[in-house]
């Protein structure tokens, strides 16, 4: 049968080639592969810069003023929650509407978070004020030094003032789930830094031109991330929020902020109670020693936030069931790399200390091991909150994280002016033991599951990682490395060797296929 066009001398109609079909959006996987990528990267960047950097600043400074600058650095860090934290909650609730159709939705909540910024802005700078005024009194400076500290600290309170304000488009990226666009962008920023502190510590400028550095770093940072976002999210602006939008943002904002305060009383005062009680040269020997564990977990902090968009999306549609089996790889991802990293950094890190900054700024076995295990205890406690903020339920961590401030606080200033860094970390490690156990419980019931702790899944785990970090920590006293080759290919055999044992020896067969699994899978979608 011919068509009318036919009929009508017309060319009869022909079926139209089908369109051609829309690029795939990439996968919760591969965005997630590349986040981690994206992160792994920059964060590789600022370890390379650090690992050259510190040093200079160490020496420059010397070892008391060096112990000095770590703890005015945590306790204006303190401030950091006095802005309502509106763009830690603007990324959360763009993460929860990665898929809402209207952009107008997404622009107000930027706006919304600018509005909660300028209600605390008053807050922060007379938070930052008085910060400034008790700096000497807090690190014990000499007067000579008291108007350098304060001055440094101003520069500092300026560069969370302004970080603040430039941390909103880099929020709105990651809550797009398009983190891995920045790639290469922070690395280069990182390099930035470095070569301003460097130049600040060459030039004698000291505690003042070290926080000046940050200054100028967090203002281009800001810079570079707003133009970045508006080439990669065309629906990002800014619009006058609704009321009701700001009241819900501010809520939010509240809780990640006492969260954050929280959160600062528990993982910066060992710094600031070991500097008042002993003496900032102790305060730098502990930093120093921890500077490996503080690595492994930032490593391990990136990753697994490189993650939470995605999974904050899940949990926004409701897939409680997905969202659970994502939490658990996590979690035994995340015991993998602490055990396997917590093992290597016991053998090595005497030598990787002595060939860096000096044999004098080793804390010795006992405080080497707790900072070891206290490093693998966050890792995990950290992971839990992620999702327990993914849920959109800050509030529920709080109360937990509240208890174990108290008791990392109250433990801490009870055994340090006898046992020193030891007594420190016994506080950190005790305080730390509520979250250990009432965050799993809290994830659970918000994913829906049984609230109950798995503990003959958590027994073998356990007995493997302590095994490891005890003979780790055993031989580590007794192995030197003279060069860097012998320090770098033993660290890379360890880390080998230890993450093939923890991979046997601690995971069921379940978990050992659900491992690889998730392996082939980032291998794959990494590859496009």
């Amino acid at each position: 049968m011919r068509s009318d066009a036919a009929a009508r001398g017309g060319v009869a109609d022909v079926p139209a080639p089908p369109a051609p079909p829309a690029p795939a959006a990439p996968t919760l996987t591969r965005r997630a592969s590349l986040n981690a990528l994206q992160s792994l990267l920059d964060y590789g960047a600022r370890l390379g810069v650090g690992l050259v950097v510190t040093p200079i600043v160490v020496e420059g400074l010397g070892r008391s003023l060096f112990g000095v600058w770590e703890m005015i650095g945590r306790l204006i860090g303190y401030m950091s929650a006095a802005d309502g934290r509106p763009t830690e909650a603007l990324r959360l609730l763009i993460a929860t509407k990665q898929g809402a159709d209207d952009s107008m939705e997404h622009r107000r909540a930027v706006g919304s978070a600018l509005v909660v910024w300028l209600w605390f802005l008053p807050l922060v700078a007379g938070v930052g004020a008085l910060l400034v005024w008790l700096s000497p009194i807090v690190t014990k400076v000499p007067a000579s030094l008291q108007t350098t500290v304060r001055l440094a600290s101003v520069a500092l309170v300026l560069s969370l003032l302004v970080g603040g304000l430039a941390s909103i488009p880099e929020s709105v990226l990651r809550g797009m789930n398009l983190g891995y666009k920045r790639m290469g962008f922070q690395a280069g920023l990182n390099l930035i830094g470095g070569v301003l502190t460097a130049g600040a510590i060459y030039a004698g400028l000291g505690l003042v031109g070290l926080a000046g550095a940050q200054v100028v770093v967090i203002a281009v940072t800001g810079l570079c991330f707003w133009l970045l976002v508006k080439h990669y999210v065309p629906s990002f602006g800014v619009a006058r929020p609704a009321p009701a939008d700001v009241r819900s943002l501010l809520g939010m904002s509240a809780w990640i902020a006492i969260g954050e305060v929280i959160a600062k009383l528990a993982l910066a005062s060992d710094v600031i109670i070991l500097g008042m009680v002993v003496s900032p040269v102790v305060v730098t020997t502990y930093v120093l020693t921890g500077y490996a564990g503080r690595i492994a977990l930032g490593i391990h902090l990136f990753t697994v936030g490189a993650t939470m968009p995605g999974l904050g999306g899940v949990i926004g549609r409701g897939e409680f069931e997905r969202a659970a089996q994502l939490r658990q790889e996590i979690m035994t991802l995340t015991w993998l790399f602490a055990t396997a990293v917590g093992g290597t950094i016991l053998l090595w890190n005497r030598s990787f200390l002595a060939l860096w900054v000096g044999p004098e700024n080793y804390a010795g076995l006992w405080v080497n091991l707790l900072i070891v295990v206290v490093t693998a205890q966050t890792a995990l406690v950290r992971s839990d909150a992620y999702v327990l903020d993914a849920t959109l339920q800050p509030r529920l961590r709080v109360g937990v994280a509240t208890a174990a401030a108290v008791g990392i606080l109250g433990v801490a200033l009870a055994l340090t002016p006898s046992l020193g860094m030891v007594g420190v970390c016994l506080g950190v490690l005790a305080g730390r033991f509520v979250q250990t156990v009432a965050y799993p419980l809290l994830v659970n019931s918000r994913l829906r599951r049984p609230a109950r702790l798995p503990l003959r899944a958590i027994a073998r785990p356990l007995a493997v990682m302590l095994l490891t970090f005890g003979g780790a920590a055993y031989l580590g006293e007794r192995v030197h490395a003279r060069h860097w080759l012998d320090w770098a290919v033993g660290v890379a055999v360890t880390f080998a060797l230890q993450l093939a044992v923890a991979f046997a020896a601690g995971l069921p067969p379940e978990a050992r296929r659900g491992v690889l699994g998730r392996w082939r899978a980032m291998v794959a979608t990494t590859r496009g």
